[in-house]
């Protein structure tokens, strides 16, 4: 249950302009798309990686971690993570790839593993109709069999070139600004629902506030003794 009274008194300590802001952004957000990231090591594409998600309103981000931990430089980011919802995946003796496909499955999401390797689907022609979460992995390696054997469809950028791969924090950029575009043009529900839109506006006024515990505490502590 979202507490609009509590809300409303956090306004009072937030500007106009941040709550218009604030709201202005959340019109913008999705949940149609998402984004996973298996086994970043490069602090440079991870953050790159978040910061075109929040620019492109994806809300969620999951991040596997069977090799290395996942880092997002504040610097490169510019703080783009401050207003995303991670899902991290780094249990020990898990195959977290794994899970997580699971995880997203179970939500309604088809599995797009991205990569020039397959018979893919170029990016143009990409049905941005399916409630979809977008593989990335290393650019060497790339992803994992366990992504390429249980994706659902596969996407891949036109290229024109001798070299036959992109930086992934490009790709990401690429086809996130893509479908995107193309999904507020349709007709699909996309954005955030109310109840979602109430929650993050709610977590965003928290994180915008300096204090904001001990401002918590003493305002349910007021409730509490009324």
């Amino acid at each position: 249950m979202i507490d609009h009274q509590y809300i409303a008194y956090l306004e009072k300590l937030v500007t106009a302009k941040r709550k218009d802001l604030f709201k202005k952004v959340l019109e913008e957000r999705t949940k149609h798309f998402t984004v996973a990231v298996e086994d970043l090591f490069q602090p440079h594409n991870a953050s790159a990686v978040v910061r075109s998600c929040e620019v492109f309103g994806v809300q969620e981000v999951h991040i596997i971690e069977n090799k290395y931990k996942f880092y997002a430089s504040r610097k490169i980011a510019k703080g783009a993570q401050k207003w995303l919802d991670f899902s991290l995946y780094n249990e020990l003796n898990t195959n977290n790839t794994l899970k997580c496909i699971d995880n997203l499955k179970a939500k309604g999401y088809k599995i797009i593993a991205t990569t020039p390797h397959n018979n893919s689907c170029v990016l143009q022609d990409f049905d941005i109709t399916q409630k979809s979460a977008f593989f990335f992995g290393v650019e060497k390696a790339g992803l994992s069999h366990n992504v390429l054997d249980n994706a659902d469809g596969y996407l891949q950028i036109p290229m024109v070139g001798f070299t036959e791969s992109l930086n992934i924090s490009v790709a990401a950029a690429i086809i996130l600004q893509n479908v995107t575009e193309r999904l507020k043009q349709s007709k699909v529900q996309w954005q955030l629902t109310e109840q979602e839109k109430a929650e993050k506006y709610l977590d965003w006024l928290e994180k915008s506030i300096k204090s904001i515990k001990k401002i918590k505490t003493n305002y349910y502590s007021k409730i509490i003794s009324e």
